[in-house]
């Protein structure tokens, strides 16, 4: 996939894989004082089985514009962020699928989603149905719209196992979720509620950006100890999966 590769080669200049590990939120790699899960993981009802995030998404840096900028005119820079971000997306699931499915308990993801719209009206055109749907070869094919933004009132950026609904049976089906951004979680846990009520059996979410801020506690210092340039070879889910096999070991 050599134009994949060129579209992202400038990505790994600034991209930041999530690493588990003392102070990483075991699920949500969220950057905590030492907990083994940030305050939100703890708090809200478990309905994933895994997480992966692809990268950090800094508040103010570039991963964050590109994922602002592909859902907002002008139209010729949203469609150049979107093909780049349907490059990312396809190099890293071409490469780490398996790591994700492992980490979820399933051989293989016979379906894969997008996180809706908060809002109803923008949901339909949104670009990343057309980046996981369209663009992005290893989604393409498995790509299927299955949740729907229901009518509930819900508070932006709050867990609701009202706030989608799945529009078919997806009893005995293993989903990957993919959305572009995890800020709090709260969309793609109501999301994964929602095809688990469905019947779906397992349900990983897969975020290109991790969002944080750099000035937030010791973030900063944390940020800069992460391997660079962006290491496509590895993700955080093989990290922990090599770091299990080393501790049986001992």
């Amino acid at each position: 996939m050599p134009q994949v590769a060129e579209l992202t080669d400038l990505y790994s200049n600034f991209m930041l894989g999530p690493r588990p590990g003392p102070g990483v939120c075991e699920l949500c790699f969220d950057l905590t004082d030492g907990r083994r899960r940030c305050i939100r993981c703890e708090r809200v009802p478990e309905s994933l089985d895994a997480v992966a995030p692809v990268s950090y998404s800094v508040a103010h840096e570039q991963l964050h514009h590109a994922l602002a900028g592909y859902k907002r005119p002008p139209a010729f820079v949203a469609r150049r962020f979107e093909v780049e971000l349907a490059a990312v997306l396809w190099r890293f699931v071409a490469a780490h699928e398996p790591c994700l499915a492992g980490a979820a308990a399933t051989d293989e993801f016979e379906l894969v989603t997008t996180v809706p719209s908060s809002n109803r009206q923008r949901d339909h055109s949104h670009p990343l149905h057309r980046i996981v749907g369209e663009l992005a070869g290893p989604t393409r094919a498995r790509f299927g719209r299955v949740l729907s933004r229901t009518a509930s009132t819900v508070q932006q950026r709050t867990y609701d196992p009202t706030k989608f609904e799945a529009i078919r049976d997806l009893t005995g089906t293993s989903v990957l979720l993919i959305d572009d951004t995890w800020t709090t979680g709260a969309n793609a846990r109501s999301a994964a509620t929602a095809l688990k009520q469905a019947g779906a059996t397992t349900v990983a979410a897969l975020v290109i950006g991790r969002h944080l801020h750099r000035e937030y506690g010791d973030n900063d210092r944390r940020l800069r100890a992460l391997p660079s340039p962006f290491d496509w070879k590895n993700c955080a889910l093989h990290h922990r999966r090599a770091n299990r096999v080393i501790a049986r070991r001992f």
